[in-house]
């Protein structure tokens, strides 16, 4: 149960971060203005703004219903990787602070995985060995 509530958490708070920027709208502008000053290339800072809302609601939907759960704690955690990066690259501290609380979140989900019971990692693997 305590597994299955982590990683429930973290997928809404992961899928919402997602959402919540494509609803929003003018996240990328946000991002790109952020990194203006950073040794980035502009189309390459755009195209991660642009990506990172898709890619941020897809792995949060997943690891919330616990679907290709150890797929998705990866993708979640080298996109936490790239983000502590760019946090780093323009010395956002607090923000690079925050995302090792994240960090940890996927290290104990993975390292945890074998108690994903309730998920859909679990019913399909349950299913499969009754046929």
């Amino acid at each position: 149960m305590a597994y299955a509530l982590l990683r429930v958490f973290l997928g809404v708070n992961i899928a919402m971060h997602g959402v919540s920027r494509l609803w929003a709208g003018g996240f990328q502008g946000k991002i790109e203005a952020q990194f203006a000053q950073a040794p980035l290339p502009h189309a390459a800072v755009a195209a991660f703004a642009v990506v990172l809302p898709w890619a941020e609601a897809l792995l949060g939907v997943l690891i919330l219903l616990g679907a290709a759960t150890r797929v998705a704690l990866i993708g979640g955690a080298v996109a936490l990787i790239v983000l502590t990066f760019g946090s780093s690259l323009v010395q956002d501290w607090p923000a690079a602070g925050i995302q090792l609380v994240y960090a940890i979140a996927y290290a104990l989900l993975l390292f945890l995985r074998g108690y994903n019971g309730w998920s859909v990692d679990a019913w399909v693997g349950r299913r499969e060995g009754s046929r």
